[in-house]
């Protein structure tokens, strides 16, 4: 099973895949990129668990009610009312999507160097969906 399927399937509500790979695009344009992303867990004192993303060993889980306090509620009823569903919901699959999708963007156990390049990060998650 591809990443784009796994993803897929865990948003398997609202506008399908083009409202999940929107909703990230989203998320990630929110925070200033995957970076900016990465930011916020380490200041939400997360910084371990999102690291563990980035490498290339097993990714520490996150549960919604962390995904809640890192990332906000404003964030995260923004991806909710965009898929559809509720935003306590939202935050639990985003607690399964996070760790894949930053673990998808980082195949090398880096960050890219680049990350100025919001647009090629959030190209590269459209193209996880095709």
């Amino acid at each position: 099973m591809s990443l784009l399927d796994q993803l897929g399937g865990l948003f398997g509500q609202g506008d399908g895949q083009e409202g999940v790979a929107g909703s990230l695009s989203q998320l990630l344009e929110q925070q200033g990129g995957l970076s900016g992303l990465i930011s916020k867990f380490q200041q939400g004192g997360l910084g371990e668990v999102a690291q563990s993303w980035i490498s290339s060993g097993q990714n520490l889980p996150i549960s919604a009610e962390q995904i809640q306090s890192v990332l906000g509620s404003d964030a995260v009823t923004s991806i909710a009312r965009k898929l559809g569903i509720d935003p306590a919901q939202a935050a639990d699959q985003l607690s399964g999507v996070l760790p894949q999708l930053v673990d998808g963007l980082t195949p090398g156990g880096e960050l890219p160097a680049d990350d100025a390049g919001i647009a090629g990060v959030l190209g590269s998650v459209k193209s996880l969906f095709g």
